[in-house]
């Protein structure tokens, strides 16, 4: 699939997240790892890997740039501290480096003093490492218990994430407005059905954070679509 648009299309760059894709909450395996990779190196293409999940994982995988020095990494700690900590890192030839510190002086004259000074005492006191720990196992918790729920109510799940922050899934019993107009009635927000699609195209999945799955709103919700199943007379 890769290969057909990067011949229809010929884009300059790949933006990719190789752990815990938003919104699938899947990984590269290896072997996809290294295909991609060749396919950039045949067409030229500038790939950018987007980790800022990174920290959410714990134990040894795939990344891209570990692969290919090409490649531009690029980190962050808004998913893990606070999404208004906006403090992250670029790792990158030395004149990407050049460039785009250029482009970040002429866009933003630079970054909060306050906020760097703020990530860098919990980096080197320790203090960042134990959150992430605590965060990681809270997060496991919630994704099984969000699995379980999703199963009960007989959605079917993309490729079952073994970390991160999503689940990719969609109702076996009930289209897209049926769904929808469930969630309403009891206050919950779905995504629309084009959000996640960059051309437009409609689809019934929906990407669920498994960090509020397991909100008694969210638990009635998936309890309410298991009973819209159709009955056997």
């Amino acid at each position: 699939m890769l290969e057909s648009v990067l011949v229809k299309h010929r884009p300059q760059g790949l933006l990719i997240n190789s752990f815990f894709h938003n919104p699938t909450g899947s990984n590269l395996s290896p072997g996809v790892a290294r295909r991609v990779l060749q396919l950039a190196r045949a067409f030229g293409v500038q790939v950018i890997e987007d980790d800022v999940y990174a920290d959410l994982r714990s134990g040894p995988g795939t990344r891209l740039a570990a692969l290919d020095d090409n490649v531009i990494y690029v980190g962050s700690y808004s998913k893990t501290l606070s999404s208004s900590l906006r403090v992250g890192f670029v790792v990158a030839d030395c004149a990407v480096i050049t460039r785009l510190a250029e482009v970040k002086m002429i866009s933003g004259m630079g970054a909060s003093r306050f906020c760097e000074s703020v990530l860098a005492c919990l980096l080197a006191n320790g203090a960042y490492g134990k959150m992430v720990q605590r965060q990681r196992q809270r997060l496991n918790n919630d994704r099984l218990a969000a699995l379980q729920m999703l199963e009960d109510a007989e959605w079917e799940v993309f490729g079952k994430p073994a970390g991160g922050l999503f689940i990719w899934a969609r109702s076996r019993m009930s289209d897209y407005d049926q769904v929808l107009a469930r969630a309403r009635r009891l206050g919950v927000v779905m995504s629309s059905k084009t959000a996640f699609n960059a051309s437009g195209g409609a689809s019934d999945w929906q990407r669920i954070n498994v960090a509020y799955a397991c909100d008694p709103r969210a638990r009635a919700f998936f309890q309410a679509t298991a009973r819209d199943r159709p009955q056997a007379f």
